[in-house]
């Protein structure tokens, strides 16, 4: 008896002292223009079909603990439509769910296109498909109980808050609500993630930035250095549709721009983006970062057939690829990977890429 407590003893006192890890994954928008709608569209069954998109970059996606993406229409129901004002089917929500993605931010200048049906709408759904969702509410009141967005997996307690620099003019419906970009309720709310009990870390979804512009906007830059002195840990921006560079300052990241995950935007340098996965770890000294880094995704538009389609590329991937992608969009795709790879190799800090090793059909960091 003895002998088997002290066993046990030893086993508690290892688990206790074991590290943790966790992997988040962060994607950039998810946008629905007209040919991505009719490209998912099935004539014989009737229904729009989207897991094809990514089932390339699923693998990846799956892999991670948690994935957060940035969901920049609304799922307003019929009639479905895409930009200006964006109305995507519901399968496109649930087509992110299979492929991985565990929560989808919705404060972005497109949440409030289809005004209180949109937002409510969109809202409800993302509950019952079970994805998890911050930065629109259907109210005051709903905010107030479910902001800050807890993750909590591996023995990890997260915060995540979500806010847009705006809403394309027009203002939510009442009594929705929209997170503005606002440092008087950023600082408000960034406060009651700290008094979250256990809270870990603090991550804060910024829809900011100029459209199609390659670098961060001092404003960005000074929105994201308030938020880390109030108390904010990691960073993420989406927006500019176009990617821009990655830091990771001690234990602080931040990410301005992931550029676009998928949309119908084919004007370079628009047709492609990142994922950003962040690694921490857990012991007896507290949570730290073990590993930073981004995988290049490019969209690759076939038409086949007289069909069009969408595949989300993991682009280093298939760099070397020579049967799925036709000679006329391998050099498109040549050209913005050798770009994009340059632009953040130059600016990046303490972020490197994933490299798919295809012996051993794994992904590690560059070294």
């Amino acid at each position: 008896m003895k002998f088997l407590t002290l066993v046990l003893t030893l086993v508690t006192t290892f688990s206790c002292k074991a590290q943790q890890e966790i992997s988040l994954l962060f994607i950039g928008d998810v946008m629905g223009h007209d040919t991505q709608i009719e490209a998912a569209y099935n004539a014989e069954t009737g229904e729009y079909e989207y897991d094809s998109v990514f089932k390339y970059v699923a693998p990846i996606m799956r892999k991670a603990d948690y994935c957060v993406a940035n969901l920049e229409v609304t799922l307003a129901g019929k009639p479905y439509q895409g930009y200006p004002q964006f109305s995507s089917p519901d399968e496109l929500a649930m087509a992110l769910k299979r492929a991985g993605v565990d929560c989808l931010v919705t404060a972005n200048n497109h949440s409030c296109d289809k005004h209180k049906v949109g937002v409510e709408r969109t809202i409800t759904l993302l509950d019952s498909f079970e994805i998890a969702h911050t930065g629109t509410f259907k109210s005051a009141e709903e905010k107030a109980k479910t902001e800050p967005l807890i993750i909590e997996q591996n023995g990890f307690k997260l915060a995540l808050l979500n806010y847009t620099y705006g809403t394309n003019g027009i203002p939510p419906s009442q009594p929705n609500v929209v997170n503005y970009i606002d440092k008087d309720q950023i600082a408000k709310d960034l406060e009651k993630a700290k008094k979250v009990k256990d809270i870990d870390k603090i991550i804060v979804f910024f829809h900011w930035g100029i459209q199609y512009e390659l670098a961060p906007r001092k404003d960005d830059e000074d929105i994201a250095k308030f938020c880390i002195e109030n108390g904010a840990d990691y960073i993420i921006g989406a927006h500019p549709h176009v990617l821009q560079r990655m830091e990771q300052n001690g234990e602080n990241v931040i990410v301005y721009s992931l550029g676009n995950f998928v949309s119908n935007q084919r004007t370079y340098p628009r047709d492609g983006g990142g994922m950003y996965q962040l690694v921490l770890k857990k012991d007896e000294s507290g949570v730290s970062i073990k590993e930073s880094g981004y995988y290049l995704t490019w969209v690759y538009p076939p038409r086949i057939d007289g069909k069009k389609y969408f595949y989300v590329l993991p682009a280093q991937q298939f760099e070397n690829d020579s049967t799925l992608i036709t000679s006329h969009y391998k050099s498109i795709m040549d050209k913005w990977v050798t770009d994009m790879r340059a632009l953040l190799t130059k600016e990046n800090k303490g972020v490197r890429e994933y490299i798919y090793d295809e012996k051993k059909k794994v992904w590690t960091l560059k070294n």
